[in-house]
């Protein structure tokens, strides 16, 4: 009886929904984080990769892929019971870029999954989120046979400033990448109370 009332006399909690953007290089492990994360069935717009695609599509080190995002991949995930996430994964080709400004609009934050493979994949992700003041993460994906390095090793190849966090992850692995969207979430909320200006060209 006592747990009816509290149910009756609880106010409903209406949940705060936020925009994260998943990018990086073509072959990063954008889907696959997306996929590993969400709670809902996610939303993929793939293809196969074709022989038209050859010249214009860079598969060294990636030359098992046979798919490519032409669009966004996209996912939900509770973080907490009044914090909800949409997850945009951004297509990594460059033929596709033009999708990014409309992806990011109303976004809080982005994670930039890097490759220790094709770290230079990363360069561009990264000159966009940070000439329009985008918080961003670099999440290093850890795939098997890739060369291991610190984070800070990291984050001086890519030249980010100090505040940018930098972790490792599993994209396969929900708890990895769920911990990746927090470290996101938390930097974002932390630069909203000191803004910064876009860069200029």
């Amino acid at each position: 009886m006592a747990f009816g009332r509290f149910n009756r006399n609880r106010r409903p909690v209406e949940p705060v929904t936020l925009k994260i953007l998943v990018a990086g290089g073509f072959g990063a492990g954008k889907t696959t984080l997306v996929g590993a994360v969400s709670e809902i069935r996610p939303l993929r717009t793939e293809e196969r990769l074709s022989e038209a695609g050859r010249p214009v599509d860079d598969l060294a080190g990636v030359e098992a892929k046979t798919t490519t995002t032409v669009a966004m991949d996209f996912g939900r995930i509770t973080l907490r019971e009044d914090l909800v996430l949409y997850l945009f994964g951004t297509p990594g080709q460059d033929r596709f870029w033009f999708l990014w400004d409309e992806l990011a609009q109303g976004a809080l934050g982005a994670v930039v999954l890097a490759d220790t493979r094709r770290l230079q994949d990363c360069f561009a992700a990264v000159d966009y989120f940070e000439r329009r003041a985008i918080p961003f993460a670099v999440a290093v994906n850890c795939f098997e046979g890739a060369g291991k390095f610190a984070t800070e090793t990291v984050q001086a190849a890519l030249g980010l400033d100090p505040e940018v966090p930098v972790v490792m992850c599993d994209a396969r692995d929900r708890s990895s990448a769920r911990d990746v969207l927090v470290t996101v979430v938390e930097h974002a909320l932390a630069r909203a109370e000191h803004p910064r200006e876009p860069a200029t060209t």
